[in-house]
């Protein structure tokens, strides 16, 4: 048998008859294409890919840059469930923390 747990406040779903949240997110970057202009055809683009290529070639893959894609998966009670969809970012969090200036 598959147990879940509440990934926020820890409450075992698996037991509860309270029904069991999936919130799945993706970040990933955005891409605003933009006109083509005559000097882009113009641009030799295989020469350009060589550059990148001859660069990144001894990189490890956290050298080269940040992941294009990433994917977060959680299992929500039905409170905490509630509650993120009041606030799916957390803002109200952030703002009732009151540093005091340093």
């Amino acid at each position: 048998m598959v147990h879940y747990t509440c990934d926020l406040c820890g409450k075992d779903l698996t037991a509860s008859s309270d029904p069991r949240y999936v919130v799945k997110i993706s970040a990933y970057a955005g891409f605003d294409p933009n006109q083509i202009t005559e000097e882009d055809l113009d641009d030799d683009h295989m020469e350009a890919i060589s550059e990148l290529l001859r660069h990144d070639e001894g990189c490890s893959c956290s050298e080269v840059g940040a992941p294009a894609f990433k994917g977060f998966r959680f299992d929500l009670c039905a409170a905490c469930h509630g509650k993120f969809l009041k606030d799916p970012l957390g803002r109200e969090l952030v703002r009732s923390l009151d540093f005091s200036p340093n």
